[in-house]
């Protein structure tokens, strides 16, 4: 299993983002899941890889030429594919990967999942979307998707499709058990 996980390219303002990541990385390795995210060496992206090399998994980036030509690519990956842009980099990624995690992160983060998350909706794809809630950092975006399904702007079986976890284990045992919902033209 191939697992995407989306995040912040900055650590952010609590110990807690690097420690969760860190914990992420090492419990994927131990599950014998490979990482899959955008290649970086820089802030919790690096720290989430190298937590999963540092326990003997695999991490496979991708990462726009732009970004890799600023020496911003990890360079201890099991496996690096430069493409053209970040519309190239979110289309491998979602190939190669089962499932996607957001953790901490700003707006390339939230773009990334919620791409994956409309995809699922649409019916492109039938994999689990998550965010991993470290220290309640999603919960004012989380309570915003429920005020959109409350609304009448998602159907409430796509906002409930969003699996909501603060561990790692919890994570990856709600992911095993996830079964998509109807797609949402069907």
């Amino acid at each position: 299993m191939r697992i995407a996980v989306f995040c912040g390219s900055s650590l952010g303002d609590r110990p807690i983002y690097t420690e969760g990541a860190k914990a992420l990385g090492k419990y994927l390795a131990e599950q014998k899941i490979d990482l899959v995210y955008g290649g970086g060496k820089v802030g919790l992206m690096g720290v989430v890889a190298d937590a999963v090399l540092d326990a003997g998994g695999d991490v496979y980036g991708v990462i726009p030429v732009s970004l890799s030509t600023k020496e911003l690519a990890h360079p201890g990956l099991t496996e690096l594919q430069v493409v053209a842009d970040m519309h190239e980099r979110k289309a491998a990624m979602a190939e190669m990967s089962d499932a996607f995690i957001a953790m901490p992160g700003g707006a390339g983060t939230l773009e990334e999942i919620f791409e994956a998350w409309t995809w699922a909706q649409l019916g492109y794809h039938q994999k689990a979307c998550a965010f991993y809630n470290l220290d309640g950092f999603f919960d004012p975006l989380l309570a915003m998707i429920d005020k959109m399904s409350a609304s009448g702007f998602v159907k409430p079986m796509h906002a409930q499709m969003l699996i909501r976890e603060t561990s790692p284990e919890a994570l990856i045992e709600s992911i095993h058990r996830y079964q998509p919902p109807v797609h949402k033209w069907a």
